[in-house]
């Protein structure tokens, strides 16, 4: 008889990702013939450009197979800071002692969560958000105070939310623009004002922009862009950013972040504890996606205007069934709020599982995102998979 596993404290309020839980189910059903149509996976549906695969079996050749430095190749740090540089006018404000690369834009957010909160500390999340941000901030052993945004503002928060939410005890505020799972974009003098408020209690900022990128209607502005003219905005400013969504290199796992010296410092020591350096050949692959600038700008161009495309035809059958949904103005995602039937606390929950067991399709249920009253439909799917799935969505909220 094997020992009882008992968990260990510091995983005692863990949960599985529900987001990659819901994408382990589909793929499941599908292998076992059932013709799902996944709707729930946060992943482009387009190959990493050809150019960028080139660049990596170049790299290979040339022997990039060893570890390298845990902060990363020099050469691609060098070319975030360069990029970071140019939204804030140029100069050698950030270099690349600044940047530490890491493997994937989730441990480089696990990163900078564990070094900068701990015990006793609340860190504010505008809610709805992205599920392991609740997860992260409680393996650092600090508390996720959820803020909720109002509905006529996109479910984003404004500044006067986050004073409301705010305790004695509050040490960050997680930001997330383009979001996830509403597709909502904050506005420059909003991020502005945030960070405005944050350097006045004296708050951490971690600005996920893993969705920038990948804006439709305008360019979604970062929060470097709203440090312009005030250094002293970037004094407890975290930037994760990467190379999966925009670059369609997911599997390449290579994301990075960008923060004050010493912080970065830290991030590097444990890193070195943990994972070390990423990929490197993932490394090579993603300096000439930030450096092959007009190759690049083509395939982002391109793969944008097709999700925008989706979007927009996704969007106009929610209208035609008057389905209440969050209008994207970047990432992929739709967030559609489900009628409420018999009082059920969970009402976005039994949606998603009627849908997936009656209709064959998966959307992750907006429990995942603390918003039990809504669902996340990707559209980073094939158009003719979008467009059914959608409808199927739409005809379900009709009947219920």
């Amino acid at each position: 008889m094997s020992a009882r596993y008992t968990p260990s404290v510091n995983i005692a309020d863990l949960e599985e990702s529900a987001t990659i839980a819901v994408s382990a189910r589909a793929k499941a059903l599908r292998a076992a013939g059932r013709p799902i149509i996944d709707l729930g996976a946060g992943e482009p549906d387009f190959a990493t450009p050809p150019y960028i695969k080139e660049s990596a079996k170049r790299a290979l050749d040339s022997g990039a197979t060893r570890y390298t430095l845990t902060e990363g190749i020099l050469p691609l740090r060098e070319a975030i800071a360069a990029r970071a540089n140019e939204r804030l006018g140029g100069g050698n404000v950030i270099s690349a002692a600044d940047v530490v690369v890491s493997t994937g834009s989730k441990q480089a957010l696990f990163n900078s969560c564990f070094v900068l909160f701990g015990q006793g500390d609340d860190v504010l999340v505008p809610t709805p958000a992205w599920t392991s941000y609740y997860q992260m901030i409680s393996l650092a052993r600090a508390r996720a105070v959820d803020v909720r945004g109002r509905r006529e503002n996109s479910l984003k928060v404004s500044v006067r939310d986050l004073e409301q939410a705010a305790t004695p005890r509050t040490r960050g505020v997680m930001l997330n623009s383009p979001t996830n799972p509403t597709g909502a974009v904050y506005e420059l003098d909003e991020l502005r004002a945030i960070l405005a408020l944050a350097a006045s209690r004296g708050w951490w900022v971690v600005s996920d922009e893993i969705y920038r990128e990948i804006s439709y209607e305008t360019p979604a502005p970062s929060l470097l862009d709203a440090t312009q003219g005030d250094e002293a905005l970037r004094e407890r400013l975290v930037i994760v950013d990467g190379v999966a969504k925009a670059y369609a290199m997911t599997g390449w796992r290579i994301g990075w972040s960008i923060a004050p010296r010493q912080v970065a410092q830290a991030i590097c020591a444990l890193q070195s504890h943990t994972t070390s350096n990423a990929s490197a050949v993932s490394q090579h692959a993603a300096l000439c996606a930030l450096t092959a600038r007009e190759q690049s700008s083509t395939a982002i161009a391109t793969m944008v205007a097709e999700f925008r495309r989706r979007r927009d035809a996704a969007a106009a059958l929610l209208r035609e069934a008057s389905v209440d949904f969050i209008e994207p103005r970047g990432a992929f995602y739709l967030f559609v709020r489900v009628p409420q039937r018999d009082n059920d606390p969970q009402p976005g929950t039994t949606f998603a599982r009627e849908l997936l067991d009656e209709h064959d399709v998966a959307v992750v249920p907006g429990a995942a995102f603390r918003t039990p009253e809504w669902i996340r439909i990707s559209y980073a799917a094939p158009m003719p998979d979008v467009l059914e799935g959608v409808r199927r969505v739409a005809a379900l909220c009709v009947q219920r």
